[in-house]
């Protein structure tokens, strides 16, 4: 078992605030977005295996910050640190990354291609050879990207297409002329076909016209408040964005502190604000729908998006006899639970032949002899025991066994 020396993701929308209040440390000024936890190539956590006796994990020793790159650690013995059923179902690496996300401000409108279309869509790119790294590139890796948010406080968000007509009287209550056409079509049926009209409209539009139509919109969301001063908010960050049009197709969804959307492939959605838990498959393929300088294909979008409407379904974890609360999803790549560990309750075993990681987001927990604070977190290989105790809160990543 290891403890985790993590990297925290200094992304431009990130709080400036969230992470170093549950970390202890004082706020440093810069944005602070996102703490990776596992092995993916991007960022990968590093252990002290590897250390000469007496040096410690954060010394900044070895290639690329302290001790081994826990990826290199999987690839060195992958049977021994994940387990020979994790290694048969999903290859040698582990099949999740394990992310603590605060959203200071809105991220992107995106979208997650499902895993034939990413491994369609990587293959066609690796062949035309596109830079792994060019801006206009979709696919990063072969891999599909469902993912869980856990609120950790009130968090904000925007999740899967909302009954078209409803998104239609949101719009016209605006009384802007240029939304009309959007208005009209919405209406129509089917409603795949109208919600894939519209999205296709906004995102095609002249950007100049567009830009205006975002400026009036926004002045009367701003205006009206309600359930329209999301809106407002959005094109405060995004000015003439057509995301802004393209978010008012959708579900706004608030979070209380220990519920959780799913977001499977082709649902629409943007994290907005709040401090959550993110767990996902091992991937970085995106395709952006809108809020964001970034490049945004649209044809390709549109072959990956869902047009369907939806209802956000909130999850509440469902506990067990040991106190360990799940949150059910379809996914085999990543399972999500978490332990709320009140004062004198017994340890609780949490051995498992699959791998994972522990991480504390409250309290004094320990994971075997290692003390967790808020915010740090451990790997633990497919078999090590390990008893929880201590209180606390404690969330646990591991794959479906």
């Amino acid at each position: 078992m290891d403890r985790l020396s993590n990297t925290v993701r200094p992304y431009a929308w990130g709080s400036t605030t969230a992470i170093p209040e549950l970390l202890g440390t004082a706020p440093t000024g810069e944005p602070q977005a996102e703490i990776w936890m596992g092995a993916h190539p991007g960022a990968p956590s590093r252990v002290s295996r590897g250390l000469r006796p007496g040096v410690a994990a954060g010394s900044g020793e070895g290639a690329g910050g302290p001790g081994q790159a826990l990826s290199d650690v999987i690839a060195a013995a992958p049977e021994t640190e994940l387990g020979p059923a994790t290694v048969a179902r999903f290859g040698p690496r582990l099949p999740f990354l394990l992310k603590i996300l605060a959203a200071g401000a809105p991220l992107s409108l995106q979208v997650h291609p499902d895993l034939a279309r990413a491994k369609e869509g990587y293959a066609a790119e690796e062949r035309a050879g596109v830079p792994i790294d060019a801006p206009h590139r979709n696919y990063k890796d072969a891999n599909h990207k469902p993912e869980l948010i856990c609120a950790l406080t009130p968090f904000e968000g925007l999740c899967g297409f909302r009954a078209p007509g409803e998104s239609a009287e949101l719009m016209a209550a605006l009384g802007v002329d240029s939304l009309k056409p959007y208005v009209d079509l919405l209406y129509a049926h089917p409603e795949d076909a109208a919600l894939r009209e519209v999205l296709t409209a906004v995102l095609s539009a002249d950007p100049a016209g567009m830009a205006a139509t975002v400026t009036e919109a926004a002045a009367a969301c701003e205006r009206l408040g309600g359930d329209h001063a999301p809106y407002a908010s959005l094109a405060h960050h995004f000015p003439g964005d057509p995301g802004v049009i393209a978010a008012m197709l959708l579900n706004h969804v608030r979070l209380q502190p220990g519920e959780a959307l799913f977001l499977g492939a082709g649902v629409p959605h943007a994290y907005l604000h709040g401090l959550g838990v993110e767990i996902m498959a091992n991937s970085d393929n995106v395709l952006r729908c809108g809020l964001t300088p970034k490049h945004v294909d649209i044809p390709e979008l549109l072959r990956v998006v869902r047009f369907e409407a939806m209802d956000a379904t909130v999850l509440r974890p469902e506990a067990s006899p040991s106190g360990e609360e799940v949150y059910d999803t379809p996914i085999d790549e990543f399972r999500l639970s978490r332990f709320v560990r009140p004062e004198g309750v017994a340890p609780v075993d949490v051995t498992a032949s699959t791998p994972q990681i522990l991480l504390a987001t409250a309290g004094t927990p320990r994971a075997g002899e290692i003390a967790l604070a808020p915010g740090q977190s451990v790997f633990v290989p497919a078999g090590e025991k390990v008893e929880l105790s201590g209180t606390g809160t404690v969330f646990r990543a591991t794959v479906v066994a």
